[in-house]
């Protein structure tokens, strides 16, 4: 097991009636507001008017920046940041799921830049210590934004979906009401739900043996509860409790509690983010095609007694088989809760996605190197596995 620090800052607001207290946490970071959201869902649910009302109310000076993308542009971020500049912005409040929040952070840290132009901290990789305070109401659990260090922009003009991370990134509040993802659409429903499952699974097989059983179990539990709650959600979009697991389930992902001193590749993350960058697809989506095909690619006796583990401890499969046999109805098991249980497409090519691309994605998705996990990834592994997708 590794050393390791844990330092979360995040303060978090979760249940139904909590929203009352976003005046006051908002006073202790500053008067002039910058409002992020996407595509107008919160004027249509009233949270919008909800949000507003409180600020207006509490003397708070609001500016908006609406109609952030599902993968948040670098020039949308950069309108931002220009606005905060401008308008000597205190801080930044997010309304709106991972993308919105992702955006959010990308703005408060190109706001304190003398460039005011995210592109260079993420294409640098420059760990951001500086940047506008940021706050999230949170309406749709996948990304764990909410309560984590990172952000993940999109350039278009150069097919690069890549993360920006800091410790200033993390939220100083985020408020989780269950309820503002009743209204959420099935298929958004169940992509988030397999990002909530993935984050913890690339953490889970990449950790080796710097983690330890406290750990693993929690990992389980938390890939257990969206294996569960997840198409109870989606077949009754005003469930409370299913909407509670799942939103705080996307929070522990990533808040750094099931990290525990690990240092892991995330190989599908990185093999997806190219799949975003180059045809703007959605993560979740993305995620779900890739991931078992990357199971099964990896799958040797070496791995086969870990990805077996899976099987047992979040599917229930049975504890007595062969390793290597216990590890192929493991994978056959995401698989149908990808494909089946979450309803979502199997294949690239139903997206409209051929091998184009591929050779470019892969390379990119190792950064010129490689991927390292259970199996250590080349370009041509991330080639064959885009392949195995189609």
């Amino acid at each position: 097991m590794n050393d390791f620090i844990f330092h979360n800052p995040d303060k978090v607001y979760f249940g139904k009636h909590q929203l009352e207290h976003l005046p006051k946490e908002l006073l202790k970071l500053g008067k002039r507001v910058l409002l992020v959201y996407g595509g107008g869902s919160i004027k249509k649910s009233g949270l919008y008017d909800t949000v507003m009302d409180l600020l207006q109310a509490n003397n708070l000076t609001v500016f908006e920046l609406g109609g952030v993308e599902p993968n948040p542009r670098h020039t949308t971020v950069n309108r931002g940041a220009e606005m905060c500049k401008k308008e000597n912005i205190n801080v930044v409040l997010a309304v709106g799921g991972g993308s919105t929040i992702d955006c959010a952070k990308g703005i408060a840290a190109a706001a304190c830049s003398n460039s005011g132009d995210v592109w260079p901290l993420v294409a640098d990789g420059v760990w951001v210590s500086e940047a506008l305070p940021i706050a999230a109401i949170l309406t749709n659990a996948a990304t764990g934004s909410e309560m984590d260090a990172w952000a993940v922009i999109s350039n278009m003009d150069t097919n690069e979906k890549i993360g920006l991370g800091g410790d200033a990134l993390i939220p100083k509040v985020a408020f989780e009401n269950p309820e503002l993802s009743f209204s959420l659409p099935t298929y958004q429903t169940a992509c988030g739900a397999f990002d909530i499952f993935n984050h913890v699974l690339d953490n889970y097989y990449l950790a080796g043996d710097a983690t330890f059983d406290m750990i693993l179990e929690f990992q389980e539990a938390v890939m257990r509860a969206v294996v569960k709650w997840a198409p109870i959600a989606m077949k009754e979009p005003d469930h409370y409790e299913a909407r509670a697991n799942l939103m705080w389930a996307s929070s522990m992902a990533l808040n750094g509690v099931l990290d525990a001193g690990t240092v892991h590749g995330c190989a599908c993350h990185a093999m997806e983010h190219e799949l975003s960058a180059y045809y703007d697809i959605t993560h979740g989506h993305g995620l779900a095609i890739i991931t078992p095909r990357w199971l099964s690619y990896i799958l040797n006796e070496t791995t086969a007694p870990a990805i077996y583990r899976l099987g047992i401890k979040v599917f229930g499969l049975p504890e007595n088989l062969a390793a290597v046999d216990g590890a192929k109805e493991t994978v056959e098991a995401v698989a149908d809760f990808c494909f089946h249980t979450l309803g979502l497409t199997a294949n690239l090519s139903d997206l409209g996605i051929d091998k184009k691309h591929f050779k470019a994605m892969a390379k990119h998705a190792c950064l010129n190197g490689d991927i390292t996990g259970p199996k250590t990834l080349t370009s041509a592994d991330v080639e064959a596995i885009y392949e195995m997708c189609l």
